[in-house]
């Protein structure tokens, strides 16, 4: 069994989507004054590596704490999105075919590779069809290695509506997926865990993102 970290570091002044709260982690105690050490960390529920809850976008939808833990471990499906241009829409033909009720379905573009530059906002994004897509073929997890699944900036957020108003998951900021792409093209099975912080009443949270590799 392989495991591999699909998780962006917790740094201060680390990439943040626009108008989110920075983040900002200093030394709160240390072991030459107080005998132990303990940060201070200062973030925003969307920070790094991430899920939505469907509360995210509507008051009126499940919050974090209100989805069954079902949802952030399963069964993976990677799907190869590489080489697409700035800003480009991924449609649905991604998708046909290639998912099954159940799993959780992993978007890898690349573009994990701009992280902590300014090209990481031109980020491809799910066609809101593809979002829709998704949700009838009955999945109810997605995660891609990028801002958003969302034009960034963005006028509306379409596929986080269709996909949290069906009450599913996102996982953003996702890393690693060409790795995990990789090991899915070699015949290896995936399973992902992508298990949130216990914040109740929120409208997502960090996450340690980890693909686990098996024969």
């Amino acid at each position: 069994m392989r495991i591999i970290d699909l998780s962006v570091p917790l740094r201060t002044a680390m990439p943040v989507y626009p108008g989110d709260p920075e983040v900002k982690i200093r030394p709160a105690l240390t072991v030459a004054v107080d005998g132990v050490n303990v940060l201070h960390v200062d973030m925003g529920s969307q920070t790094g590596t991430h899920v939505d809850a469907p509360f995210h976008i509507d008051d009126a939808l499940p919050a974090l704490d209100a989805l069954p833990l079902e949802r952030f471990v399963g069964p993976a499906v990677v799907i190869d999105a590489s080489g697409l241009g700035p800003r480009t829409a991924i449609g649905r033909e991604y998708f046909e075919g290639k998912v099954q009720p159940g799993q959780i379905v992993l978007i890898a573009t690349g573009w994990s590779r701009y992280w902590g530059t300014p090209e990481y906002l031109a980020h491809p994004y799910l066609d809101p069809e593809a979002a829709a897509y998704l949700i009838e073929a009955g999945i109810k997890t997605v995660g891609i290695d990028t801002l958003s699944v969302d034009p960034t900036p963005a006028q509306d957020i379409p596929s986080h509506r269709i996909l949290c108003g069906a009450h599913a998951v996102i996982a953003e900021n996702l890393t690693a997926l060409d790795q995990v792409l990789a090991e899915q093209q070699s015949g290896r099975r995936v399973e992902a865990s992508l298990l949130p912080l216990n914040l109740p009443g929120a409208d997502g949270a960090p996450v340690r993102a980890i693909a686990r590799i098996g024969l």
